[in-house]
């Protein structure tokens, strides 16, 4: 099982949204990580062939997925940022109806269906209306309609957006345990979202994969250290400016920063385990300063 990008590149008149990325994915849970317009949307939409790209392809199993045609999709599960669904269907009417146009057979449909909304706890909410569940259970609603298929290809685009914590905790669950015997691709710019469950994580900023590996890797592969220390009130505009700052806790008489630098920010400084989160910062951050000094 291996779904290959190669060379993908898409345009839109002058803008460049995707740009030459490649990438080979077999069987297990892909994080797709980076801030809003990296280009994540643009991708999966191509992965889900729903636009083609300007240059290069994507094979399923060494075969291009757009000649592939219904072959390809029948295989594919996909979950977009706003999916649309009528208002006034039950949660079940929703899902048969949508089983409908993916050609599944009413006695399999209803069947699956059954064992869907069990396994993505809305069987008590099945006969509910679409328009009145909560957001965390609409998103599920939206997992169970890409699952209809079994699809060996999961595609989820921003699936946790708008969810509270809670909700977004019990999605993550969610992912993992469908995420065996298939390819999941999850996009997002929360990077609690993919950090326990991603085998891989693929970070992406204009438009290109930048870096990608474990968690661990990832971590690994930031040159810069972390650091805790604490400054007084009129240091912390400056040390804001100079430094990366992923965190700012306010103590009696000033702050406790948590810092990325090459070197200790402070004489007080303490080196401090880095995260994924750190990593995030590293690579997507901004900083006012030119360079790092001490304060």
């Amino acid at each position: 099982m291996e779904l290959k990008i190669t060379k993908l590149t898409k345009t839109f008149q002058d803008v460049t949204a995707v740009n030459g990325v490649s990438y080979a994915m077999g069987c297990g849970v892909y994080g797709l990580l980076g801030v809003n317009g990296a280009g994540k949307t643009t991708l999966m939409r191509m992965l889900a062939t729903l636009i083609r790209p300007t240059e290069g392809a994507i094979t399923w199993n060494g075969r291009d997925i757009f000649e592939m045609d219904g072959e390809y999709r029948r295989l594919l599960g996909y979950l977009p940022q706003d999916f649309g669904y009528y208002p006034d269907f039950t949660v079940q009417d929703y899902l048969m109806y949508i089983a409908s146009i993916k050609g599944i057979r009413p006695g399999v449909a209803k069947q699956r269906v059954k064992a869907l909304l069990h396994q993505v706890g809305l069987g008590k909410a099945r006969n509910k209306k679409m328009k009145t569940l909560s957001g965390g259970m609409k998103r599920r609603a939206g997992i169970a309609q890409a699952m209809l298929n079994d699809p060996k290809i999961l595609i989820l685009d921003e699936p946790t957006a708008g969810l509270d914590p809670s909700e977004r905790i019990r999605f993550r669950n969610l992912i993992s345990e469908l995420s065996e015997d298939r390819i999941v691709l999850l996009s997002t710019h929360i990077v609690s979202d993919v950090e326990y469950i991603a085998g891989e994580i693929l970070l992406m900023k204009n438009g290109e994969i930048t870096v990608s590996g474990t968690s661990g890797e990832l971590i690994s592969s930031m040159p810069q250290k972390v650091w805790r220390c604490t400054v007084p009130k009129e240091k912390i505009e400056a040390c804001l400016k100079s430094f990366k700052v992923s965190n700012v806790k306010t103590v009696p008489g000033g702050a406790e920063l948590r810092i990325l630098s090459p070197t200790p920010p402070r004489a007080n400084a303490v080196q401090e385990t880095a995260t994924l989160e750190d990593v995030f910062l590293h690579y997507f951050g901004e900083r006012a300063g030119e360079d790092d000094g001490e304060i």
